[in-house]
């Protein structure tokens, strides 16, 4: 076995990718290996054994359609919540001001087999939040590149397993639908699609949408036509990675258009019993509820007896369950919720957010003019947009509990800081993302 750098703190993970590589190659059926080939970067052949074209020399063939993008296929990734979350908001933002697109969303984890979606699932959850460290290791390693013989690591094995997995059902997802443009809103159909582009076998320009404040190497490849991203400064990385300016559109990361026309603080606060005059703050712990604690609550609630929270437990219904008990000790001042879509009239209640810096949570905080204090970042991407954030003056950063009391306890006395984080966020917001996207994809 390649020795891939985790053998000696984490020999686990490289076994465990080792025998998924070699699992899904004997269990993809013939069709899925066949098509596996061109997802390595293979031709299949021009013809079938009957003499008849490909299926990718037809593709080919068919002549580039010359009229106005009537067709948008968005293709999302279920690692983590945000780059499906992202591409549906850019399909919500279509709906409601692209009447003439049709639009259509595949995450690409539902295009492989279950047992492989659920394993690839619970891989990431476990590296996330039980391996971080292994996590931001794979991260820094993959951020690079690498020369023609150093060999496939670990995330590219996994890579290319996933793609072998996908690529034939993402084809015939392409065939089915015929899309006139295609957004990726993560790197791994952009990489299929990207090499398919520049092989001359899909026409369909390809665009990707960055979904952090950061740019990892993964999000670039051959044959994308440009990138959407959140900051000039992704923009400037992208240009000094080779990319020409035209193609790195500065258009923010895409939030449901409810950020945008969000209700007003006294009505929201209403529809959640909530007093409007109260200082208030928002925990929010990802689509898991990861890092919430309700003895972090407990103390948050006992410490400031003027303090109103709203927690988010995603689909931690454990943590949920706890928190609903200790709700009666407190005189109405926390709400606890499960997974919501009701994210805008919450953001709208609160004077600040306790959040994980993923890219999707904190652009919405950012449009909702929410100052942040960041907690548990993933390291790697999360990590950097906490850096990001912290640079512009939006946010600070808690590592443990007791920072975190200490650094609340001082904002809350502090209400001009507040004022200032909060103008700050609003002067980065970028509430039209997803409409600028799809102005610039319809041309």
């Amino acid at each position: 076995m390649r020795d891939t750098g985790l053998s000696s703190s984490h020999p686990h993970l490289s076994l465990v990718w080792d025998e998924l590589v070699l699992a899904g190659a004997e269990l993809a059926p013939p069709t899925e290996r066949e098509h596996a080939a061109d997802a390595d970067g293979h031709r299949l052949p021009s013809q079938r054994h009957d003499g008849q074209p490909g299926p990718r020399a037809q593709r080919a063939q068919r002549p580039q359609r010359e009229q106005r993008v009537q067709r948008v296929l968005l293709l999302s990734v279920s690692a983590g919540a945000g780059h499906v979350r992202a591409a549906q908001a850019i399909a919500a933002w279509a709906e409601a001001d692209f009447p003439q697109l049709q639009v259509r969303h595949v995450d690409v984890m539902t295009l492989v087999p279950a047992w492989f979606r659920k394993l690839y699932s619970d891989l990431y959850m476990k590296l996330a939040s039980g391996l971080p460290e292994a996590w931001g290791w794979l991260y820094r390693k993959t951020d690079r590149k690498t020369t023609p013989d150093a060999g496939a690591s670990v995330a590219d094995r996994a890579r290319q397993l996933v793609q072998r997995l996908c690529a034939h059902r993402l084809f015939k997802a392409l065939d089915d639908f015929a899309p006139d443009a295609i957004v990726c809103t993560h790197f791994l159909p952009a990489e299929i699609l990207g090499r398919a582009r520049v092989r001359g076998d899909i026409s369909a320009p390809v665009w990707v949408q960055v979904t952090d404040f950061d740019l990892h190497q993964m999000w670039l490849h051959e044959g994308v036509n440009g990138y959407f991203v959140a900051n000039e400064e992704l923009a400037w990385r992208l240009q000094a990675l080779g990319v020409a300016g035209s193609r790195a559109v500065v258009s923010g990361i895409p939030v449901m258009p409810g950020f945008a026309n969000g209700p007003d603080r006294s009505s929201a606060a209403a529809r959640f019993a909530l007093d409007p005059s109260r200082m208030t703050v928002l925990m929010m712990g990802g689509g898991g509820g990861l890092g919430i604690d309700a003895d972090l609550v407990r103390q948050l609630l006992e410490r400031h007896p003027a303090l109103q929270l709203i927690v988010m437990c995603g689909r931690n219904d454990a943590l949920l369950s706890l928190l609903h008990a200790i709700a009666p000790d407190h005189a109405d001042r926390l709400l606890a919720l499960g997974f919501t879509s009701e994210v805008p009239a919450l953001m709208a209640c609160a004077d600040l957010a306790i959040t994980k810096p993923g890219g999707l949570s904190t652009s919405e905080c950012l449009v909702s003019g929410l100052p942040m204090l960041l907690v548990n970042p993933i390291p790697g991407q999360e990590e950097r947009n906490a850096a990001w954030l912290m640079q512009e003056g939006v946010a600070l950063r808690a590592d443990d509990p007791v920072t975190l009391q200490f650094r609340l306890s001082r904002l809350l006395q502090d209400r001009s800081a507040l004022a200032r984080m909060r103008a700050k966020a609003l002067s980065l917001a970028a509430p039209r993302a997803a409409h600028e996207l799809l102005q610039r994809v319809a041309r």
